[in-house]
């Protein structure tokens, strides 16, 4: 028996060492970790074998190509072809029947500047590499244009066909600058560099693409301050994705069981605009004279305020109730 419970023990170790083996890579930093486990999670990369991703290692431009177009989705379901494409109608040195070959078709349809001569299995520098991934995320989402500029220390290195790229590169926050703020343009790309970009981009694009859910009036809460005898301030609040959401009063009925219905709408974050992704309670506020029980109402639902019921009456602008109470 207590050789058995030994083999069991045993057995079991080493399931969860393989498993581990498996499911890990162990040569990555603390800042490769988070982004390259989620791209492997997702079947976006994978490793020299099961526990090497070698984030030091040279990215090849078929590598690049593969993993942009796999991370970001890219495709050719929207598009009628006459004949299937080929990779040799659009390059000069892919192979129809190489593993990358698809990939290099789908990029170069859906826009991304790559030249007819690439040479698949050459390195690819960091700036072409931010032209690439601009390239794609345009494709799939409408992101914000900021007029800012991202101080570069080798500026005048970067080609000009790519400075607006790698300026978005650090201004969208997918890379992040050295203490020596330089941007190495002409450097090759390493295969940990690619995957973090890459994952970066993917996040900024699913959450501008994401679909907001939409208002539920059980979401808001209705609180109401004493102002004085005959006036009270009544408080909407609720909480939200982030600080580029607001509340608006659009109007205020009176019931006649003296119930002051606030009717409010959810106001939607400027698309042009970035927010941090922080929840966030936002605020909007009226005055109703105290005789009146306050309730919220979206869309034709209401909820009740610190003591009150609905019934069916008045509605009037909240610049006309503050007439009211006074």
């Amino acid at each position: 028996m207590k050789k058995f419970v030994t083999l069991v023990s045993a057995v079991a170790l080493l399931c969860s060492v393989s498993a581990g083996s498996v499911y890990a890579f162990t040569d990555l930093d603390s800042t490769e970790q988070e982004p390259i486990t989620a791209l492997k999670d997702r079947g976006i990369v994978s490793g020299v074998d099961n526990q090497h991703f070698v984030p030091r290692g040279q990215i090849s431009y078929a590598q690049t190509v593969s993993m942009l177009v796999k991370g970001l989705k890219l495709n050719l379901d929207t598009i009628k072809f006459v004949k299937k494409p080929e990779a040799s109608d659009y390059f000069t040195k892919i192979p129809n029947d190489a593993w990358y070959a698809e990939a290099f078709v789908i990029a170069k349809v859906n826009g991304l500047d790559i030249p007819q001569d690439v040479d698949p299995n050459g390195p690819i520098t960091r700036e072409k590499y931010a032209n690439l991934l601009n390239d794609a995320m345009d494709k799939k989402a409408q992101l914000p244009m900021i007029k800012m500029a991202v101080i570069l220390a080798d500026e005048d290195q970067v080609a000009l066909e790519y400075r607006v790229d790698m300026q978005r590169i650090y201004l969208l926050k997918i890379a992040k600058l050295g203490e020596d703020r330089k941007a190495y343009p002409k450097q090759e790309m390493t295969r940990g560099e690619a995957a973090t970009w890459l994952y970066n981009g993917i996040k900024l694009v699913e959450a501008h693409t994401a679909k907001p859910n939409p208002p539920q009036q059980a979401d808001i809460t209705v609180n109401v301050e004493k102002v004085s005898d005959d006036v009270n301030k009544v408080i909407l609040s609720r909480e939200m994705p982030n600080p580029g959401y607001g509340l608006r009063i659009t109007g205020i009925r009176f019931e006649t069981d003296d119930t002051a219905v606030i009717q409010y709408e959810v106001v939607n974050p400027k698309p042009d605009m970035m927010y941090p992704q922080v929840i966030t309670n936002v605020k909007v506020e009226t005055y109703v004279a105290s005789k009146y029980k306050a309730v919220a109402e979206l869309v034709g639902a209401s909820i009740p305020g610190s003591d009150g019921t609905t019934a069916s009456s008045e509605t009037v602008t909240p610049e006309a109730a503050a007439v009211q109470v006074q």
